[in-house]
């Protein structure tokens, strides 16, 4: 009897249809991925003769709105928030709630540019006192030429 000698081939792996997959979930992420815009707004603050300074920064939620009404809506502890062109009450009222934690002893600082329409500040001021805030403020800058004037 005679056996044949059969020469086992070696198995060899292809990683072509591995990197196939890895491309094509490195695509699906890069598409479903959301990227939040966060940048600080450019605000130039109208002038006041007299500025009370609000030293306790753990309490201070703000509203900042630039001349083109972007809001920006910062918590305690925030270095930045993300910009919203011309928001709804709801949008508002949500990133308002994501900011504070809805935690409702937070003072509410409304940083508005000085020719920032009307409206946008109006509309911060409602949706914070919607939201059961308080205690109200709107930044200004000092003007020394107030006092010179004194």
């Amino acid at each position: 009897m005679r056996f044949s000698s059969r020469t086992e081939e070696e198995p060899q792996i292809t990683l072509t249809p591995l990197i196939d997959v890895v491309f094509l979930l490195l695509i699906f992420f890069m598409v479903s991925t959301t990227f939040s815009k966060e940048s600080e707004l450019n605000i130039r603050l109208p002038e006041a003769s007299v500025e009370p300074e609000i030293t306790d920064q753990d309490r201070l939620l703000q509203i900042e709105i630039s001349s083109e009404s972007y809001f920006s809506v910062k918590g305690p502890g925030q270095s930045a928030g993300g910009l919203m062109h011309r928001p709804s009450i709801a949008t508002l009222s949500k990133a308002i709630d994501k900011a504070s934690s809805k935690r409702r002893d937070l003072v509410v600082l409304i940083r508005a540019d000085r020719s920032t329409p009307h409206e946008s500040v109006v509309r911060a001021m409602d949706v914070a006192r919607r939201l059961g805030y308080l205690q109200l403020t709107v930044s200004t800058q000092h003007d020394p030429a107030s006092q010179t004037a004194q």
